[in-house]
């Protein structure tokens, strides 16, 4: 009897092992390197979980800066890049970390400022013009300061505004951080600062600020995702982040990114190539 119930627990615990290394091997997870924005946003808690139901992948995100995100991507500690600096995302390509850059989806960066608009900025429709204005009444300015996708455009309006930033500048602050948290600076100091719409839109704490520039063609924000090249970290899941791209390119994953809104208004216009 003895030997007949010990024989019957030894086949049950070899069934619920081979029933848990089965489920544990059909598991498909992949690392998404991405920005804050598509994070604090709230797009990727919308896609994600159709892309699952739709696919059995598991898509993991570690949302960072763009500068982080690929340098994320350089280390070969992520399969997929979903990143919007496209001159880093072409050099990304260029330097063999992956092969190839599909864009996705885009939407716009806006110029964030208090109600009261001490440099004089709301309704302009020249970013550089708006900076200048900024830079001369010497009112508080909030930057990411992180290397972001953001920031990488502030520093490119900056410069063709014609004002460097002199390390130290007491109305300039750096805060190193997040879209969320820098725009939460912003708030508590007054104070200016750029931004992408899609965390824009979603972001609380706005206390007295408001959209006070927008619509400059240069304000235009892209966004690429990269296949991290397998040839170069055979660890990267080649197959299953090549389904995630494939489905974010898609007629079906167009439409859901262009499905998510915030009391009626759309953050992200599909616009991959077909």
């Amino acid at each position: 009897m003895k030997k007949l119930i010990s024989n019957l627990f030894f086949g049950t615990l070899v069934t619920v092992l081979m029933g848990s290394s089965q489920v544990y091997a059909q598991e498909k997870t992949i690392v998404v390197s991405s920005t804050t924005s598509t994070e604090q946003s709230g797009l990727f808690n919308f896609i994600l979980p159709i892309f699952k139901m739709k696919t059995g992948i598991d898509a993991k995100v570690v949302a960072v800066g763009t500068g982080q995100a690929l340098d994320i991507g350089r280390r070969g500690d992520a399969d997929v890049v979903f990143v919007h600096d496209k001159a880093a995302e072409e050099k990304f390509v260029e330097d063999g970390f992956s092969t190839k850059r599909y864009e996705v989806m885009y939407n716009d960066f806006v110029l964030i400022g208090p109600k009261t608009d001490p440099a004089k900025v709301g309704g302009g429709k020249d970013i550089q013009v708006a900076l200048q204005k900024i830079a001369a009444a010497q009112a508080p300015f909030v930057s990411r300061g992180d290397k972001s996708g953001t920031h990488a455009a502030e520093l490119r309006y900056w410069k063709g505004a014609g004002i460097a930033i002199a390390p130290g500048t007491a109305w300039y602050k750096e805060t190193g951080s997040g879209m969320g948290p820098a725009l939460n600076t912003a708030s508590a100091m007054n104070g200016y600062i750029l931004a992408d719409r899609g965390t824009w839109i979603s972001f609380k704490n706005r206390g007295d600020l408001m959209i006070l520039v927008q619509g400059d063609p240069k304000l235009f924000n892209q966004y690429g995702v990269m296949l991290v090249n397998p040839a170069k970290f055979p660890s990267v899941k080649k197959a299953q982040g090549q389904e995630f791209i494939d489905w974010l390119i898609s007629k079906n994953g167009q439409e859901v990114i262009a499905s998510y809104k915030i009391d009626g208004e759309q953050l992200f216009f599909p616009n991959a190539k077909k």
